[in-house]
């Protein structure tokens, strides 16, 4: 490991670190336009110069040089000084007067550097170069005169997302950033691309001129579109959020967050339940929330122990906790949380998580893929997958053909194919040092025998010459609220079969919009959610509830991962939080919860499950069922609209021009600015 002397401060480095990385192990600040940690190295910008010695009589590039052994560092030598306010000169030749109006400020790098390192005044006169506005799509606004031709955007949509819409076009002052024909940005993840901007060329089209940085209130959350966990920042004013950003978790997310995470907010305001509903002469009427419960309790005491709940995917587990405590002490004990219908195995905690880790994905070096589309299911899997193939990594896939960003190689469309595995898979799979199986719900659909069995004979789960543990079965789910809920209980061995095959007089839909209604039609339904969606429109009561923005909560994501989140808002109208509203009708039921607090709630669901007390990995044991094999036959993916997966997405007016535009080839005018 190189020793650099930065500044006088000596300091170690891992072999093959940048000069740029040395000078801030050392504590020291290097200003940078192109350079990103996690984007390869381009050296566009210039911004980062140093004076180094041994080595030439001028300022270097510090991201683009290696440390090295006995290099002298110098970051704030006069030279240093006098070439960075050159360059950022040279940068605002052409960048417009645009900080009054544009939406970077208060957050704009170049805001930042040019007050930090630039001039206080420029020598150059002529007049300013202009750039035609280009077209990407719903989610990324440009005006790109402002364009510093950093090559950040270029290189995510390459190296990251996978798509390769974005390039530079033309030479030297006539060089341009643009999409392919002008044609929108068609990634799953492009809102990550505003965030790397380092001026205001790419700002979100979504919120345009709605607010400024430092109007907003900071909320620390976890996200729900996906069963990923992303870490988020949910930004509010008002009683509003007005945008969702990621936050650093190395584990999980890196520092990225999909389009579907990003701009469904504008869904959290619209189509909302502010007041309870009771059906009367078959249509619903708003009522007072005494009267609903009264409705409720009508039809309880008749029903007896005839009563189920089914969670639905947005849940957090202080609420499925206070729905299964209501119905334990009304003497039912069906709960489930697969609405949609899925009946695998949940016997075995292990045998359902995605037990490789998210982080742990990146070290696989054979990869097989069983009835899962990564790319809408967990795309931010599916970029830890694209880092497995750089270090080395063959993809095999089992489902129908589609363009995951990669190179995969497909074995087929049936669930048959692991019996006789073709001779690729076998050879890549025996010399494998960690192999995955990824098993998405297009096979859980039919159950997860064949997967398990594969599991066994390829030897997924076994210890590595170093002596640590390798287990490479991952399951992926959708669901934000499916773990959390299994650990909970919400699963019948038959699925929600069972609890149709039960007939509940009374049936509690907890934020359950996708599940059948027609298998309810004899029950009295009662839907405690935020959004007037498929569960509003069959039910007999209605009882408004909080997004997951306007609560704090307990959520675990796929590989079993317990984290917690903050309320961001407050609900709107007469909604309240689920416990709250749980807790209340149990008075009226007669069987009073033990819990007055959400203090009291938490601390009642970790005594009955330890693992949801304690943020971290939840950490099951695996103890794999031995299950018949899967039934052959054709897979189908279960997400047919990325952009339209739950409630709050269907009710967002950017989620809907998403799927219209990106999904459906549907054509938007833009209007002349």
């Amino acid at each position: 490991m190189p020793k650099v002397k930065v500044d006088g401060i000596e300091v170690e480095v891992p072999q093959g670190a940048t000069v740029l990385q040395a000078c801030e192990a050392a504590g020291k600040e290097i200003p940078r336009f192109c350079y990103h940690e996690r984007l390869s190295i381009a050296g566009n910008c210039r911004m980062c110069l140093v004076e180094v010695k041994p080595g030439p009589p001028k300022p270097q590039a510090s991201c683009a040089l290696p440390a090295a052994e006995g290099q002298e560092v110098r970051t704030d030598s006069a030279m240093v000084k006098a070439a960075r306010e050159g360059v950022m000169e040279f940068l605002l030749i052409n960048h417009p007067l645009d900080c009054p109006i544009c939406d970077q400020g208060g957050e704009c790098d170049l805001q930042d550097q040019s007050l930090a390192y630039g001039r206080s005044h420029s020598r150059y006169t002529e007049n300013k170069r202009a750039v035609t506005e280009k077209y990407m799509g719903p989610i990324i606004k440009t005006v790109m005169t402002r364009c510093i031709q950093c090559t950040r955007c270029v290189r995510f949509g390459e190296e990251v997302a996978g798509v390769e819409d974005i390039g530079a076009i033309y030479r030297g002052e006539d060089m341009q950033i643009t999409t392919y024909l002008e044609k929108a940005f068609k990634s799953e993840l492009s809102g990550n691309a505003v965030d790397l901007c380092p001026v205001g060329a790419l700002t979100h089209k979504p919120v345009a001129f709605e607010y400024r940085p430092w109007e907003l209130r900071k909320n620390l959350s976890i996200d729900v579109m996906d069963a990923v966990g992303t870490n988020i920042r949910a930004d509010s004013r008002g009683r509003q959020v007005m945008r969702v950003l990621p936050r650093i978790n190395e584990d999980v997310n890196e520092e990225w967050a999909h389009d579907k995470t990003r701009y469904h907010v504008d869904g959290l305001v619209r189509r909302r339940l502010d007041r309870p509903f009771v059906r009367k002469d078959g249509k619903l009427v708003p009522v007072s929330w005494d009267e609903a419960f009264d409705a409720i309790a009508a039809v309880a005491k008749g029903a007896g122990s005839s009563v189920a709940a089914i969670a639905g995917d947005l849940l957090d587990c202080e609420t499925m906790f206070a729905a299964k405590s209501l119905v334990k002490a009304m003497g039912s004990d069906l709960i489930e949380s697969r609405q949609t219908g899925m009946s695998y195995d949940v016997s075995s905690l292990g045998a359902v998580a995605f037990n490789p880790t998210i982080a742990g994905v990146e070290d696989a070096d054979a990869i097989l893929l069983i009835g899962t589309n990564l790319r809408w299911e967990a795309p931010l899997i599916n970029t830890r997958v694209r880092k497995a193939i750089k270090k080395g990594a063959k993809v095999f896939a089992i489902g129908p053909e589609m363009d995951l960003t990669y190179k995969v190689e497909w074995l087929g469309n049936d669930l048959g194919v692991l019996g006789t595995l073709p001779e690729s898979l076998a050879q890549a799979f025996d010399g494998a040092k960690r192999p995955l199986a990824i098993v998405g719900p297009g096979a859980l659909a039919k159950g997860h025998g064949a997967a398990l069995a594969f599991a066994k004979s390829a030897n997924l789960v076994r210890t590595l010459e170093d002596g640590t543990a390798w287990n490479g079965f991952g399951v992926i789910h959708t669901a934000a609220a499916r773990m959390g809920a299994l650990m909970l209980g919400f699963a019948q061995k038959g699925g929600i079969g069972d609890i149709f095959r039960a007939a509940p007089k009374l049936t509690f839909f907890l934020g359950a919009d996708e599940a059948d209604f027609a298998m309810f039609a004899n029950s009295f339904k009662v839907f405690i959610g935020h959004h007037g969606d498929k569960g509003a429109h069959h039910a007999d009561v209605i009882l408004p509830s909080a997004t997951y923005a306007e609560k704090p909560g307990t959520y675990v994501n796929l590989e079993g991962r317990v984290q917690r989140a903050d309320r961001a808002v407050f609900p709107l109208g007469d909604a309240r939080e689920d416990w709250t509203i749980l807790r209340a009708l149990s008075e009226k039921l007669g069987h009073t919860l033990t819990f007055d607090s959400f203090e009291e709630l938490r601390a009642a669901m970790a005594a009955e499950v330890p693992a949801l007390g304690t943020e971290g990995l939840a950490g099951y044991s695996w103890d794999a069922p031995a299950l018949a094999p899967d039934a052959e036959g054709p897979i189908a993916y279960p997400i047919q609209d990325f952009y339209l997966t739950n409630a709050i997405c269907r009710a967002s007016p950017t989620m809907q021009r998403c799927s219209a535009e990106l999904l459906h080839g549907e054509d938007y005018a833009e209007a002349a600015e």
